[in-house]
């Protein structure tokens, strides 16, 4: 067995050796070296640990300066990213933005702003429980999915406001191994309709060429009309699709894992959070400030991959009743993320719009 498919472990081979060498990148050890972390006598825990020295927390995290892109990782390869983990202020989920860079590549294959990349798209805390993505309390966010790259991989992190952001705490373990020839690399692309013009699907993906596989969905949808919402379908055209796609579902909270508008117990929505799909977040309104209900689903296609050769494009409507009789469009706000595989290159991201059409309000 190769060194990189020992990388991806469960417990039926947790026991295999491998000849991967895991590194990890954080602020106490900016490059990853062997040997390195733990060093600094200078960052944002110096004052605390003054009377303990070197080796006592001294860099634990990272401020970033108001409109400044940081770069968290340049790593040589070839290996593959297996774990991401930070935290930072609810504040500042929207208005921080991860780019991850493969192989030199000059646009990113990720651009998500960071609290949608991690299933918290609306600002607010909330507890996911699946196998790629876990949010736990009080905001850690861990990513699993794994990410191959040959020559190199760089993440930065831009933050799109004028103000400081203080006490970025994150670390990225990854291996240093082989990659075989049909790894394929990691995507992650975010969109915005707000609002979805009327009698119009919103667009999760559109664009994609070459060979992949699609594995995720996070929406971030806000509801702007009365009554029930999730009877759109998520349609995938692929591999030359035209008018009419290859997969269509049957209902938003179908796609989801859910079932009968979520409704459980009777009246209430009910959240769930599982390996692979939820309704992991249902925001209420209050009767004063907060007038609209907002929701966050995941779906991860981990067991169930949308493979395509060519081309992939992926829509899903937001769909109501009018009445008992016949379906409403709606013109709602719909926040996607969409995660998949493929080789490069990949075709170009739309422009990611200013922090304006990206903020929570």
């Amino acid at each position: 067995m190769s060194a990189f498919n020992g990388l991806n472990m469960h417990l039926g081979n947790l026991s295999l050796l491998s000849g991967a060498r895991t590194r990890s990148i954080s602020a106490e050890n900016f490059t990853g070296e062997k040997g390195q972390g733990g060093m600094a006598t200078e960052g944002t825990g110096a004052v605390q640990a003054r009377n303990l020295g070197q080796g006592w927390k001294v860099s634990p995290s990272i401020n970033i300066a108001p409109l400044q892109t940081v770069t968290l990782a340049e790593i040589e390869g070839p290996g593959a990213i297996q774990h991401i983990w930070l935290t930072v202020h609810p504040r500042y989920w929207r208005s921080l933005v991860f780019r991850f860079y493969w192989d030199d590549e000059e646009t990113p294959s990720i651009e998500v702003p960071l609290g949608d990349f991690f299933c918290n798209g609306w600002c607010e805390r909330s507890n996911v429980s699946s196998i790629p993505v876990a949010v736990n309390p009080a905001g850690g966010f861990n990513s699993y999915w794994e990410m191959p790259f040959r020559k190199a991989a760089r993440i930065t992190l831009e933050n799109l406001v004028d103000d400081e952001v203080r006490g970025f705490y994150y670390q990225i373990t990854y291996a240093l191994t082989d990659v075989p020839e049909n790894a394929a690399y990691f995507h992650a692309q975010w969109r915005r309709s707000n609002p979805l013009p009327y009698k119009t699907d919103h667009t999760l993906l559109d664009g994609v060429t070459g060979q992949g596989h699609y594995v995720g969905t996070y929406l971030a949808w806000g509801v702007n009309n009365n009554g029930w919402w999730g009877e759109g379908e998520i349609k995938f055209f692929m591999d030359s699709d035209e008018a009419f796609p290859t997969i269509c579902g049957t209902g938003t909270e179908d796609y989801f894992g859910g079932a009968w508008n979520f409704e459980h117990p009777k009246g209430e929505y009910g959240i769930y959070s599982t390996p692979y799909l939820g309704l992991s977040q249902v925001i209420k309104p209050d009767g004063l400030y907060r007038s609209q209900q907002r929701f966050g689903m995941y779906r991860w296609h981990v067991m169930d991959p949308i493979r395509f050769q060519q081309d992939l494009r992926v829509t899903i409507q937001a769909l109501g009743w009018r009445t008992e009789q016949g379906y409403l469009p709606l013109k709602d706000d719909i926040a996607s993320t969409a995660f998949w595989y493929q080789s490069e290159p990949h075709g170009s991201f739309p422009p990611l719009p200013t922090y304006e059409f990206l903020e929570v309000i």
